[in-house]
């Protein structure tokens, strides 16, 4: 038993599950929290903006750092903090929010104190798998652990806690129990699992389909395994991107759009094994029998109607699932030439210009080990289904939450995590200015990320969009800063492409600066990617 504040409370108990490293602005009902931090061997990283914070944490947790921390004051920086929280939800990723609150007895009186929001943890309920106040000093070790094993468990989205300013600042005797590893992770029953093998061991032609949740859990070398056995190729979602590598025959991309070959591979399974993905786009048909491996229970034969699930571990589940399959029989027959001729195909697909000349120059210029944020910009689009992965958690997307402006503040938190792998942010102009002030984090911490900035002076797609499909250009021209001038300005490196295809060697020359860069590359508008579905046009609008 030890005397300490609430805010040390909280932040040992951190540092007893192994945190390195928290995001957050201080601000005044953190000041017990943030002092606390000088104490621990936890990193501080004081952001601009407290959207920034759970972003970067995001970021830090999907590049592999582990569960990321984000600490935000209560109300409007809670609040701030929910986009950042929305996109970490959609895309199972492990962050914990700690957020301040008014003093304990102002909560839910509705006299207008300082900051105060009723009910804040019910804001961000649909962003969070669990939610909980620590009202008293001595409770916080609990919920903390309680936290990380909510965060460790099950499907590994948000969670968060708060914890009024006079909590944090009391100070009592706390009694910190003994911290334990957290139970590792489980298979799918036996019995599960032995039927689905079965199943597939039937099975004339097997498919894969590979989510996310393969990256989440460490499943890659088991998917592979098990794909080598089966002779099934595996299609990936653009969260999947990396759970194969695709300098394997076995992977056959993300490019599961209408028309690609990949649609018609998967039609012609009469078994799908999925691996830790929703099947929102799958678009499986109705006859075809589903094998769904995910976390989450609820999941299972959510979009899918003819779906046997394993719930449990992605990782361990296959580990299982392959040991059956190969006390039942040999590996099937080689289907390589059949994998490569439709990869050939995919790759067919990649003509639309300037893309796809950007695209190769991109990947020219980042090492294969480099980690890549793909924004919400054309290039960011068009790299789903044609930007080749070949490490594990090296493509980072804000999957279906789709956030405008995540890029950047992803970018910094995955450098964190990984500050000897490169990093490099694809973003367009719209998208980079929602937090380009982080810019001044990156320089006074040393996170050198090397921001690529695709510059139409537009919200391109949407301008695009309303141009040709709604009578004329509206609300989506945008006035930019220099960004050159404007990098410069805050201490990073600025340049600008002559050429969009000569990107990726200014990429190149960024990285061995191993200072944080910001490169321009001026672009006009871009043609709809071929992949995307059609816009309906109202009558009057056509022309």
């Amino acid at each position: 038993m030890a005397r300490m504040t609430g805010g040390e409370a909280i932040v040992k108990a951190l540092a007893r599950e192994g945190v390195k490293v928290a995001f957050g602005l201080p601000g005044v009902q953190l000041y017990g929290i943030v002092t606390a931090f000088r104490d621990e061997p936890i990193r501080f990283i004081t952001v601009r903006h407290e959207g920034s914070s759970t972003y970067m944490a995001d970021g830090y947790a999907r590049a592999g750092g582990g569960v990321g921390v984000a600490v935000a004051v209560p109300g409007p920086g809670l609040l701030n903090a929910s986009a950042g929280l929305n996109t970490a939800y959609s895309a199972s990723s492990p962050v914990l929010l700690i957020a301040g609150q008014v003093p304990r007895h102002q909560i839910g009186k509705k006299i207008g104190v300082l900051h105060e929001l009723d009910d804040q943890l019910d804001a961000i309920a649909g962003s969070t798998k669990w939610r909980h106040s620590i009202m008293q000093v001595a409770d916080a070790p609990r919920i903390v652990r309680e936290a990380f094993a909510q965060l460790r468990s099950g499907r590994p989205r948000p969670v968060a806690i708060d914890m009024p300013w006079d909590t944090m600042e009391e100070e009592v005797d706390v009694t910190l129990p003994a911290v334990g590893p957290h139970p590792a992770p489980a298979a799918a029953p036996a019995a599960d699992v032995d039927r689905a093998a079965e199943a597939l061991l039937r099975a004339q032609r097997v498919a894969i389909y590979a989510g996310g949740g393969v990256n989440l859990s460490g499943a890659h070398a088991a998917l592979a395994a098990v794909a080598e056995h089966l002779q099934a190729g595996v299609v990936e979602t653009a969260e999947g991107k990396g759970a194969l590598s695709d300098a394997s025959d076995l992977s056959l991309g993300a490019g599961l759009f209408p028309k690609s070959p990949l649609r018609r591979y998967l039609d012609a399974a009469d078994v799908i094994l999925v691996v830790g993905s929703r099947c929102a786009i799958a678009m499986f048909q109705p006859e075809q029998q589903v094998i769904q491996i995910d976390a989450d229970a609820d999941e299972i034969g959510r979009n899918h109607k003819k779906t046997t699930g394993l719930v449990g571990d992605a990782k361990a589940t296959l580990e299982a699932l392959l040991e059956r399959l190969r006390a039942s029989g040999k590996p099937r027959a080689s289907q390589t030439a059949e994998r490569e001729k439709i990869r050939e195909e995919v790759a067919g697909f990649m003509t639309q210009e300037p893309n796809s000349s950007i695209l190769r120059s991109l990947r020219q210029g980042i090492p294969q080990d480099a980690t890549v944020i793909a924004g919400m910009t054309q290039i960011g689009y068009f790299s789903r289904p044609f930007f080749p992965v070949y490490h594990p958690r090296t493509y980072i997307t804000s999957s279906y939450s789709g956030n405008l402006g995540f890029e950047y503040p992803t970018a910094l938190g995955a450098k964190v995590a990984n500050p000897n792998r490169p990093v490099v942010m694809i973003a367009g102009d719209g998208g980079f200015m929602y937090y380009a002030q982080e810019m001044s984090t990156a320089v006074q911490q040393g996170i050198n990320v090397v921001a690529v900035v695709f510059n139409d002076n537009a919200y391109g797609n949407v301008a695009r969009d309303l141009d040709e499909h709604w009578g004329g250009k509206f609300a989506a021209e945008l006035h930019n800063p220099d960004f050159v001038r404007l990098a410069e300005a805050y201490g990073a490196v600025g340049r600008r492409a002559k050429e969009p295809a000569e990107v990726g060697k200014l990429v190149a020359d960024a990285i061995q600066m191993d200072r944080p860069v910001l490169i321009e590359v001026p672009v006009g508008r871009m043609a709809r990617p071929v992949f995307f579905s059609p816009l309906k046009t109202l009558p009057r609008y056509q022309h």
